[in-house]
């Protein structure tokens, strides 16, 4: 992807609420499976924050926490910061611009490193491997990641979601690689499809022709808004079969 691409695409998702499926409920739900206090000052990254629905959520559960949003995208973490000013969270939400990949934390300083619907940009098993030493001994570790619901699937959504995401896999395979690096699994669940269609594809759809009109038709606008309603589609005919899997874990 070209970076006129990359910039296209931010375009497109930086004012939505939300850059992938979820919800704040989804995200409450998964915080109650760690078993951490949450009276307590924590530390604690949200990486690949995209401009921080789930950031503030945190925070609103988390009143005596430091959370370090990290993104890749200058856009995000400027609507970020602006939400944070305006919901009072500014003095606890810091922002980083860093790559996922290359992140310049010291070992052992989080309590929780949080990711929803991002950990994909470099992998499940990577980021979950690269990220372990940015943990305290007993912290935890919270993503969402795609996740197939059954052990078989019609063809064609197979093959187009292995050909966007060749680590797409089971929960119960995802919870293998999760005990193969050293964590204690302490939780899963699959997110609602209204997190997808409600809270995500529906706010896209309103999006696209003011999108199209603000890049004034461009073949390049067109394609991004082609592919997003391909992918609309193939979730909404296939949607009983995959979801991103909240996954949650601690290390031990």
């Amino acid at each position: 992807m070209t970076e006129e691409d990359f910039k296209l695409l931010v375009d497109f998702h930086v004012n939505a609420d939300r850059q992938g499926p979820g919800s704040d409920t989804e995200t409450e739900k998964a915080l109650s499976l760690t078993n951490l206090d949450f009276e307590k000052p924590l530390k604690v990254a949200d990486i690949g924050c995209g401009s921080g629905a789930q950031t503030f959520a945190l925070a609103t559960v988390l009143e005596k926490t430091e959370i370090t949003a990290v993104d890749l995208f200058n856009a995000f973490l400027m609507q970020l910061n602006l939400k944070a000013v305006q919901n009072n969270f500014d003095d606890r939400i810091i922002t980083l611009k860093e790559s996922m990949d290359q992140l310049s934390f010291d070992e052992g300083v989080f309590d929780l490193i949080w990711s929803e619907g991002a950990i994909y940009n470099i992998g499940f098993k990577k980021g979950l491997e690269d990220w372990k030493k940015y943990l305290k001994l007993g912290g935890y570790i919270a993503v969402s990641e795609i996740t197939w619901l059954t052990n078989s699937r019609p063809k064609e959504i197979e093959e187009y979601w292995n050909a966007a995401y060749p680590e797409i896999d089971t929960a119960s395979n995802k919870l293998g690689v999760i005990e193969e690096l050293g964590y204690q699994p302490v939780g899963y669940f699959p997110l609602k499809q209204e997190s997808w269609l409600d809270n995500y594809y529906g706010p896209i759809e309103d999006r696209f022709e003011a999108f199209l009109e603000e890049n004034n038709h461009s073949e390049k606008a067109k394609n991004l808004v082609t592919q997003e309603k391909e992918e609309i589609k193939m979730y909404k005919q296939f949607k009983d079969y995959y979801s991103y899997g909240f996954y949650i874990a601690k290390k031990v």
